[in-house]
């Protein structure tokens, strides 16, 4: 490794050992988002996929596949699927959640409308679908149509047990082992299966995505508290919209009296007036919420570096073990 490689994030080091496999994606993306009959498909799509976001999900499909010596065409189609899924997701989500900011840029329903998002969001899915099938191979079509479902069942959750203060761990875990986990742990899990690996490593695969998707997820729920408006999206939009995140339960359960008071007022009641964000941030702070979130994502970035044993040593498994610490770098 070059010393101007050594000094690259872990996902920009991925990013340049998978070069030429990513300009492959991004062709495959770019070709199958086109329309020829309705060109707010295309517009709507590229101003989210070409937002600059980092294809960290379509690079785990692509690093699983390269790690486990694959070397047929099928690992594009699937991290183009999973890019796919995932942006769909985004722009169903926003429209559940009425987001105005994505990657620092506006929303697509600010900028076109809900229906554009959804139907679009809904384009985007089925177009995924046509890109698993055309690998030939039924267990990747299986591993990602029971991820498409499980994404959505963890919304579905996360809607229900927005503003209901009784939401403890266990339901937030679920929360994102299904909105989050489940693309992570299907990216990588598809990319050992197209490569034919062992079953052992396929789990060691499924296994590592599934607790990395989970600390990025605890990560980005503390940075929205504990970040700054440079994350890409306002801070505290969480707060405002209800849900309830891993450091926002950990100080429900500590809060007595007028503490209480502020939580049910600004989650249950959805009440939330200039200044709350900090007095949240505050609550938090002085309970060890924020502490406790940092040390339990760092535990399942760990976690997730400890399963890639069984992955074929090289220098794509130990990028991934660095991916696993980066993502929770981000909230020393």
């Amino acid at each position: 490794m070059s010393l101007d490689t050594a000094a690259l994030k872990p996902q920009e080091r991925l990013a340049s050992r998978l070069a030429d496999d990513l300009e492959a994606v991004n062709a495959m993306i770019r070709a199958r988002m086109a329309s020829d009959h309705a060109p707010r498909i295309p517009e709507v799509t590229a101003h989210l996929i070409e937002a600059g976001g980092k294809r960290l999900r379509p690079m785990l499909t692509l690093a699983a596949a390269r790690a486990c010596g694959y070397a047929g065409p099928y690992h594009v189609h699937l991290a183009a699927t999973v890019e796919f899924i995932h942006t769909a997701t985004l722009l169903h989500d926003d429209v559940v959640d009425e987001s105005r900011q994505r990657r620092g840029r506006p929303t697509a329903n600010l900028l076109w409308d809900n229906k554009s998002s959804v139907l679009v969001g809904d384009y985007l899915f089925a177009r995924s679908f046509q890109l698993m099938v055309e690998t030939g191979n039924l267990r990747v079509l299986d591993i990602l149509a029971d991820a498409s479902a499980t994404i959505a069942e963890g919304e579905v959750l996360q809607l229900t047990a927005a503003r209901n203060l009784a939401t403890g761990e266990d339901t937030y875990i679920r929360i994102v082992r299904g909105k989050t986990a489940a693309l992570f742990s299907a990216a990588t899990r598809v990319g050992a299966v197209i490569a034919g690996a062992a079953p052992a490593v396929e789990a060691a695969l499924f296994a590592y995505g599934d607790a990395l998707g989970i600390a990025f997820q605890i990560a980005d729920d503390l940075l929205d508290y504990a970040g700054t408006d440079a994350i890409g999206k306002n801070r505290g939009d969480d707060l405002r919209e209800g849900k309830l995140t891993l450091p926002v339960i950990r100080a429900i359960a500590r809060a007595e009296g007028t503490e209480r008071a502020f939580w049910e007022r600004t989650i249950a009641r959805g009440q939330v007036t200039d200044g709350d964000v900090a007095e949240a941030h505050a609550l938090m702070t002085r309970h060890g919420a924020l502490e406790s979130t940092g040390d339990t994502a760092r535990d399942w970035a760990a976690r997730a570096q400890a399963t890639l044993e069984p992955v074929p040593p090289g220098d794509l498994r130990d990028m991934l073990s660095d991916l696993a610490g980066y993502v929770v770098s981000r909230i020393a």
